[in-house]
Order: C-alpha cells, then structure tokens, then sequence
C-alpha cells in the first residue's frame, strides 16, 4: 500500500503543480486513498521530495534526480546483496554476500525513517541496532520488501 501511495504521488507531483502537502493529500483522496498530513510527511521525507521555485515564483515539490538515482543505486545494493535477516530483540543482524557488507550498511545508514540508530559491518554480515524492538521488526520487514 505505501509504495503504491508513494508511487502515485511521484506521479501526482510530475503531472500536476502542488506545492502543499494539502494538495498532495487532495490528489491522493481522489485517487481512493484515505491520508493524513503525517502520513504525507512521512511520504515526501522517504522519496526525498524538494520543494523549487517555477518560472513565476510559485513553490512546488519536485523529484530530486540526485536524490532518486541514489535511492535506485541503494536499493540495487540491498536487493543484490542480502542473503539472510534475523533479529535478536532491538539488534538486526543481516548476512551478504561475502565483501557486500559495508556496501549494504552504507545503503541502510541512507534510507530515511528506517529507525536504525548505527550499523556496524564486517565482510559479511552487519549488526544493526534498532530504537526499539518493535523498531526492529518494522525495518525487517521493510527490507524484505526491498529484496522481493
């Protein structure tokens, strides 16, 4: 549900001029989704959203590129060099590939949101500490949709 949401809002902001999260929210309940301000916060943070000014000086959101072609690189990164996720209370322990470890963590250390507070890697495998256990879970899950 969230990436399809995200994904429509990619599409809403290159299709159409909005530079409130409002108008977002507006767009995105015309298209059967039912959402909050927070939600759409949370939303334009995760696809690192910039807000530019146009040729009459009215501010819109816009797709950063840079921020786009990285997040792609990143999750190429993810999605080819995990192996196996496990948890042990608040800590996510991933094994890779050998030598892919520092690649993933310098990919998990980038995503936005994903409440890892640090990561250590090794060759292959990185020790990643979570906020709290439940945090821990939410990310596990988030990484196993990256690697489907």
């Amino acid at each position: 549900m969230r990436s399809q949401r995200q994904k429509d809002i990619i599409e809403i902001i290159e299709e159409n001029h909005v530079g409130t999260q409002e108008e977002i929210a507006e767009k995105l309940r015309e298209k059967g989704y039912n959402v909050t301000q927070a939600t759409i916060s949370r939303d334009i943070k995760s696809l690192g959203l910039k807000k530019e000014n146009d040729e009459y000086g009215k501010v819109r959101y816009i797709v950063s590129k840079e921020e786009s072609e990285i997040n792609e690189r990143f999750q190429k990164v993810i999605k080819n060099g995990i192996v196996s996720i496990a948890k042990a209370q608040n800590i996510v322990v991933i094994k890779t590939i050998d030598g892919m470890a520092m690649g993933v963590a310098a990919a998990i250390d980038a995503m936005s949101g994903s409440g890892i507070l640090g990561s250590i890697a090794g060759d292959d495998t990185i020790f990643c500490a979570a906020m709290s256990d439940k945090t821990a879970e939410k990310f596990i899950k988030r990484l196993r949709r990256e690697v489907k």
